[in-house]
């Protein structure tokens, strides 16, 4: 199977899997309101935190994380299936492992988008943090506890969650560079740091709120 045709049989599902807004939907399933009303009018889990419910926070964070997860986990079932049969350098084999991971890369870049700008919202959506950490804890996963350490420490010394959701993202293509020797390919590490530059890119808001010492804490 041509490559081009492997890219989007995986771009797509994983778009469109990442798109689901778990958050809206839990919000106006269960509490009937919107969520886009409250708060920052994030469709994540900590805006739904926000509306009372820790509940349905929770589940939100563990869906959106699911997602992720399951658009790398279907981009890998697919690429593992599939052989190159295409091109100058066809060789009917299997795809090399380098090729499959970047492949994954791909879907969880693609989950990402679709959560961030979901179709089914107006093509808005949440920051990508949670669906993020699903989907390439299917990839790297000890360079995810790497971020999610460095998550940790930062909101627990300064009570920030949006610097701690930065800080992490900016470690993450770092964690991989040096944790996953496989990821060193120049197009899967740069689909990893596209990932994270979106998500710094979403907090961009806060970032203006944490310059101005303005941003709220956690607690």
């Amino acid at each position: 199977m041509a490559l081009g045709i492997v890219i989007f049989v995986v771009a797509v599902p994983s778009f469109l899997l990442g798109s689901i807004p778990f958050g809206y939907l839990l919000v106006r399933i269960f509490r009937k309101q919107d969520i886009r009303r409250h708060g920052s009018g994030n469709i994540g889990a900590t805006n739904v935190a926000r509306t009372g419910s820790k509940g349905l926070a929770i589940a939100t964070l563990l869906l959106d994380a699911l997602k992720g997860y399951t658009a790398v986990a279907f981009a890998h079932w697919v690429a593992a299936r599939v052989t190159d049969s295409s091109g100058a350098y066809a060789t009917g084999e299997k795809l090399p492992p380098e090729t499959i991971i970047m492949l994954m890369a791909l879907a969880g870049l693609c989950a990402i988008l679709g959560h961030m700008f979901t179709p089914w919202l107006g093509f808005e959506g949440g920051k990508g943090v949670a669906t993020a950490v699903g989907a390439f804890a299917g990839i790297a996963p000890r360079a995810v506890l790497v971020s999610l350490a460095l998550f940790i420490v930062i909101v627990a010394i300064t009570r920030f969650v949006s610097l701690g959701s930065i800080l992490g993202a900016i470690a993450f293509p770092i964690a991989c560079w040096w944790m996953v020797p496989i990821m060193r390919d120049p197009v899967t590490i740069s689909l990893v740091a596209i990932s994270s530059l979106l998500i710094v890119l979403r907090h961009r808001a806060n970032i203006k709120r944490l310059l101005a010492r303005s941003e709220s804490r956690l607690w």
